[in-house]
């Protein structure tokens, strides 16, 4: 078990270690390049239109699972209250 522990912590301090020299390419300008007011605009238009589709699609995911539910309910409340389905053979 310590041995486990010490492998991981090794681990994890050379992987933090590491971590700046990997993304320090490219004169720390990142995956996408230089950033400037367009491109921080354009992501924010992307935030606004995403997080209303997204609770807008949630919802209706929500309604849709709800009446499911609640015509499972009824049908079991149905079959409970036949009497054919009451007893054994």
């Amino acid at each position: 078990m310590r041995r486990l522990l010490a492998s991981f912590s090794a681990s994890a301090v050379v992987l933090l270690a590491v971590a700046p020299a990997a993304f320090a390419s490219n004169d720390g300008r990142g995956f996408y390049g230089a950033t400037n007011d367009k491109v921080i605009v354009e992501a924010a238009f992307v935030l606004i239109v995403f997080f209303p589709l997204f609770a807008l699609v949630m919802s209706l995911l929500q309604s849709r699972l709800d009446k499911r539910k609640q015509a499972r309910k009824a049908t079991e409340k149905a079959r409970v209250g036949d009497p054919r389905w009451h007893g054994g053979w």
